[in-house]
């Protein structure tokens, strides 16, 4: 399983949003530059997330985005889905080997699941906060050796 560029840059997207967002919006075009992503290309993840009910824009002058909930109530499970669909290894896997005809005599099918739950259970208990926090102890080390 290899998560896409879309899938990336949507994490950086929010977490951007979730560190620089000091009770304003912020325009699209200060995070692709902060983040060296196309805003053409942010435009349309954007729109995704969205739609996911993950971000909301604001219109006007001093518009932009911003997150539709707390980082504490956003996973990476959350944002990778919204963009990237169903994090399977395999598609077998996505329906429990239920349309599949050799699912009853799959031996591989197990280490799929196993993978799975595994990727699963890291993005579902890793949240935007958590990030935000690790950025924020990031940059207090970087300042202690200016």
């Amino acid at each position: 399983m290899k998560i896409s560029t879309k899938g990336r840059y949507g994490v950086r997207f929010m977490l951007d949003l979730a560190v620089n967002a000091m009770d304003r919006p912020i325009p699209l075009k200060e995070i692709a530059k902060r983040q060296e992503i196309s805003d053409k290309y942010l435009e349309q993840i954007v729109i995704i997330l969205g739609r996911s009910g993950l971000v909301k824009s604001v219109r006007g002058a001093q518009g932009g985005y911003i997150l539709a909930k707390d980082p504490q109530e956003i996973s990476v499970g959350q944002i990778l889905r919204s963009l990237e669909g169903s994090l399977a290894p395999v598609d077998c896997v996505d329906c429990e080997g239920k349309d599949c005809p050799r699912a009853d005599k799959c031996v591989t099918l197990g280490v799929w699941t196993k993978i799975r739950k595994a990727i699963e259970d890291v993005v579902d208990n890793t949240y935007l906060s958590e990030l935000v926090q690790e950025y924020q102890d990031s940059m207090k080390s970087c300042d202690s050796l200016a």
